[in-house]
């Protein structure tokens, strides 16, 4: 079965890719840019995918608060093109989305059908995106997650492996809530899902369990032999930031099950499982 990657180059991507091996045509940004309709439409002819997994996307949230046109075209516009392509040529598409199409003022794990509300233009255009893939007409998986680290990215995990080398303490914002996500395992559960026949639909790729940024940093000291306690909890207005960010990004993983699936394991399990693969990048 053939797969094609959009924006291979990622984290996610890369690691998706990795896996799949042979089956995947991996297709970086320079090799396909997924606003050029015309573009798309010829890789999916060409290649003739079983599947599709599009995890090009605008990924910069404070930047989409002052462009968010420029934003809308990569997450929402390219992917109606994108799943448009994939109905005509009888293709699964798996549309990656995000925790960010909801508000966060909740206090329990977000239902893959709770209603969306996002606060930032990032969500906005994740959710256009969502929307476009639906009203394509074909076969299509939105998974949505957060919090993503990986060996092939910048990103959270190793930022604060970087800096536990460089201050004596770190201050991290301890009120809002998450679950931190490998993307080697949330590429297992893309093939798993994708390769499953469950029914088309939202899914919620993120891993088990909940903390704060301010909890997963005190756990990433902890895996580098230094002292917890050199991270100190601040709170988010003591770091403002363009967008806006949800308070609570728990989701609930209930279609997982209704599918036959296993949803991801607990984020502590992922994080020290995923760390050997995380030091090179993080030293």
């Amino acid at each position: 079965m053939t797969w094609l990657v959009t924006g291979a180059g990622g984290m996610l991507g890369t690691d998706l890719a990795a896996r799949l091996g042979g089956d995947a045509v991996a297709l970086t940004r320079a090799d396909l840019d997924v606003r050029d309709p015309e573009a798309v439409r010829a890789a999916v002819r060409r290649h003739r995918p079983a599947v599709v997994v599009n995890c090009a996307a605008w990924t910069a949230v404070d930047a989409a608060e002052t462009d968010e046109d420029a934003a809308l075209a990569v997450n929402g516009t390219a992917v109606g093109t994108l799943a448009e392509a994939c109905a005509e040529a009888g293709a699964t598409l798996v549309q990656i989305s995000t925790d960010y199409v909801f508000d966060g003022r909740g206090d329990r794990p977000y239902a893959e059908d709770a209603p969306t509300a996002p606060v930032n233009a990032y969500g906005r255009t994740k959710l256009a995106g969502e929307r476009a893939a639906t009203a394509a007409g074909g076969t299509v998986h939105i998974v949505r997650t957060a919090w993503l680290y990986g060996a092939h990215g910048p990103n959270f995990v190793r930022t604060m492996a970087r800096l536990a080398a460089e201050r004596d303490t770190v201050g991290v914002v301890d009120d809002q809530v998450g679950q931190p996500t490998w993307t080697g395992d949330l590429a297992d559960r893309i093939i798993a899902l994708a390769g499953s026949g469950a029914p088309p639909g939202v899914y919620h790729g993120t891993a088990s369990g909940e903390t704060t940024w301010y909890g997963l940093a005190r756990e990433v000291f902890a895996l580098l032999g230094h002292d917890p306690d050199r991270v100190r909890p601040v709170s988010t207005a003591e770091f403002p930031r363009p967008a806006p960010r949800p308070a609570y990004s728990v989701l609930g993983h209930d279609r997982w099950a209704e599918a036959g699936l296993k949803p991801m394991r607990h984020w502590r399990d992922a994080l020290h499982a995923a760390w050997p693969s995380l030091l090179p990048a993080s030293d």
